[in-house]
């Protein structure tokens, strides 16, 4: 039996919690958004505010703001989540705190609710492995920003069942975007598997003194249509967040195509991790406008 989504449950409200939560409401849901930090919803609820408004100007939302934004509310307490269809996890990239988080949401939800995380790299088995029905476990990794990317990975799980996928694609395909179907449990998942390995090569190209961060940028823009450059995207992600997931990929492969080049970790050490900390690979005001 084909499921509503008509109530959806976000745990996490940084930038991507925040980027699904919209996502969703303009498509007509109901959202559901927790974070343990009253702060980071006040934060999110201001950021989708701005962003909502920006669709709207531009055509692309036909709803008034008041509208998609009734839609969208802000609890700190994981019991709120427990009559959703679906939970999607977004909390910082750590494993640990992932496997907590699903162990918790396991004890609050119903037997029929789809727990998701959007975790970039960490195999979703170990997630599934913590909770009562780890059938009901998948993978939906959205790229940022989720306002504006297309793509979605629907990832099974070891134990994944196929109505669970079913209900991944169809869920992806009703927040009107594309689902990317991958059918193996492995770090990195499918895009980012293909993606880590050139934007770590931009980084040893910086490091070598063969072209500038700008330059770099420019260049993938132009020469490949992508929307920004490899070291716009990790400033705007997080280098942290970035540096992590290569981190977990290198550890189950091994291969040192996914090992983070010092450079990039000795950025992560001095705080440089960008536009949240207003320095990365390039710097930013207060507003998270690029500084010329």
């Amino acid at each position: 039996m084909a499921r509503d989504f008509e109530q959806i449950g976000i745990v996490g409200a940084g930038l991507m919690g925040s980027g699904i939560a919209q996502v969703c409401a303009q498509a007509g849901m109901r959202v559901i958004l927790m974070d343990t930090d009253a702060g980071a919803l006040e934060k999110a609820r201001e950021n989708i505010t701005w962003s909502v408004g920006k669709f709207i100007e531009k055509g692309k939302v036909k709803e008034d703001k008041d509208t998609v934004l009734s839609r969208i509310s802000g609890t700190t307490s994981l019991k709120d989540l427990k009559d959703v269809e679906i939970v999607i996890e977004n909390v910082y990239e750590n494993s640990d705190l992932k496997r907590e988080v699903f162990k918790d949401l396991a004890a609050v939800v119903s037997e029929n609710t789809l727990l998701a995380t959007d975790t970039s790299a960490i195999p979703i088995t170990e997630f599934a492995a913590v909770t009562r029905y780890p059938e009901r476990v998948l993978g939906l990794h959205f790229f940022s920003p989720a306002q504006m990317m297309r793509a979605v990975e629907v990832i099974r799980g070891v134990t994944t069942s196929d109505a669970v996928m079913d209900d991944g694609i169809a869920f992806v395909e009703k927040i009107g975007k594309r689902p990317i179907r991958v059918e193996r449990d492995i770090a990195g998942f499918l895009l980012n598997r293909i993606n880590f390995p050139s934007t770590i090569e931009a980084i040893r190209l910086v490091e070598e003194g063969i072209a500038t961060v700008a330059e770099i940028d420019e260049g993938m823009r132009l020469a490949f249509g992508r929307r920004m450059g490899p070291f716009e995207t990790g400033d705007m992600v997080g280098l942290d967040v970035m540096m992590t997931a290569m981190m977990s990929t290198y550890e189950e492969t091994k291969d040192m195509k996914f090992y983070p080049p010092v450079l990039m970790q000795r950025k992560v050490t001095a705080g440089h991790l960008g536009i949240k900390t207003r320095k990365g690979w390039y710097d930013y005001n207060e507003d998270g406008t690029r500084k010329d």
